[in-house]
């Protein structure tokens, strides 16, 4: 393929006799993008892509991955080194603002955030009448919905002061939402949150301290918790994520288009894999099955046997958070005197993928979600709220995406093409004609 004077390559489409010459757009690192646009209307022609395997919808400065080497990075910086030295908040700030905050700005940003993750006593009402059978996902979506008429004052998205009390309220408040959710399931008492408490501490506070005691975990139970929410605090264009964006290509207020975020999150091909892993986990024990055995049965086709937490849409090697998440759920474990044996089945199962042909010629490692619901289920957590954590983690990153879209100059509302393959025209057909 020829280069153009830039140095990027020189595309060209030939439709019929005609010749289309389409320009590139340049990627920092990664794929360079064919800038389509003009394709239509040039040749009447439009591209078909399902699932968006090979189209960028959009240009971004927030996140980068490259799948074949397992690189991840927020902003430049790599979650290795994020993970290990950041706080969630800090991380926050970085995705949102785009750089890495001071400490002056760090601590103004904590104080902020401590101020307003009450909820007031009208708002918390709505925990009241929703069922407790609720999905938390189904009531973590209608809270979110509900702040936009609880804080009409933060709703302009091109107002940048109200974007900046909207981002801080969504952040402050949303651990408190969690944490009310899961209470209400339980038949608790809501608890207020806690001056002078750390996030993470103040999160797990009010979600596992029982009345008349007071909630104590070793550093290792917030540490991995904070590990956790940094690791899932964004992931480039995902499904929820383009949706948030998409939403907000509307000029949607930033909590209606978070909760749409929630939406497609709860969906078990998203934010729902790893409560299916320890499903299957779970099935493996349950039913005294070698974990070899059972390698076996997946790569069996006549069985309906799946491989839950490998394999990954865009990481064709081992995904860099699950080796993180390894680690700290060994250190979970032993911190709290939890033995799991769930945790020695994951890692049986991991060494058959890794020194199986099988699955290492399909590149099949395990990815993040493959640990997190053992660290979940340690700390306390039931199945169920593992998505809600989920969101919690990913909450700044749909913020930032949000916020990118929203002030993006070449940005238009979002309306994918189809290709029609329905009937041609037809004649309206009497009730009585029909058969």
């Amino acid at each position: 393929m020829a280069e153009a004077a830039n140095g990027l390559p020189r595309v060209r489409l030939e439709v019929a006799e005609r010749q289309l010459e389409l320009g590139v757009e340049r990627a920092t690192e990664g794929n360079h993008g064919i800038v389509m646009a003009p394709l239509l209307q040039e040749t009447g022609l439009i591209s078909l892509d399902p699932g968006f395997l090979n189209t960028a919808a959009c240009t971004s400065e927030i996140t980068y991955i490259d799948g074949d080497v397992g690189i991840l990075r927020y902003r430049g910086y790599p979650i290795e080194q994020l993970a290990r030295d950041s706080s969630f908040l800090e991380v926050a700030l970085l995705l949102i603002r785009g750089e890495l905050p001071t400490a002056g700005e760090l601590e103004a940003f904590e104080t902020r955030i401590d101020k307003h993750m009450y909820l007031s006593d009208d708002f918390r009402q709505i925990f009241s009448v929703m069922p407790r059978r609720a999905h938390p996902m189904a009531t973590l979506g209608a809270a979110i919905n509900m702040m936009a008429g609880f804080y009409p004052e933060s709703l302009d998205p091109l107002d940048p002061s109200a974007v900046s009390l909207a981002t801080v309220l969504m952040v402050a408040k949303m651990p408190t939402i969690i944490s009310y959710i899961y209470r209400r399931a339980q038949g608790n008492a809501l608890l207020y949150p806690k001056h002078g408490q750390s996030y993470v501490e103040n999160f797990a506070r009010m979600t596992f301290q029982l009345p008349g005691e007071q909630f104590d975990a070793p550093e290792v139970f917030y540490h991995a918790l904070e590990t956790l929410l940094i690791l899932h605090a964004d992931h480039e264009q995902n499904c929820s994520t383009s949706s948030v964006r998409l939403i907000g290509s509307a000029q949607a207020n930033l909590y209606m288009s978070v909760s749409g975020g929630v939406s497609a999150l709860s969906g078990p091909l998203h934010g729902g894999a790893n409560e299916a892993v320890l499903n299957m986990l779970t099935y493996i024990r349950d039913n005294e099955i070698d974990p070899k055995e059972f390698m076996t049965q997946v790569k069996d086709k006549r069985t309906s046997v799946r491989l839950m937490g490998f394999g990954h849409r865009v990481y064709k090697s081992y995904d860099p958070r699950a080796a993180i998440v390894k680690v700290e759920a060994a250190a979970v474990l032993e911190a709290l005197g939890v033995k799991d044996e769930l945790l020695d089945i994951a890692y049986e199962v991991e060494q058959v993928a890794l020194s199986d042909d099988y699955f290492v010629e399909r590149r099949l490692y395990p990815n993040v979600d493959f640990y997190t619901g053992i660290i979940y289920r340690a700390m306390g957590f039931p199945a169920s709220m593992f998505t809600p954590l989920f969101a919690l983690g990913r909450l700044p990153g749909w913020i930032a995406q949000w916020r990118e879209r929203i002030v993006d100059p070449a940005g238009k509302i979002g309306r994918p093409r189809q290709v029609y393959t329905g009937p041609g025209l037809r004649d309206y057909v009497p009730m009585e004609q029909r058969r």
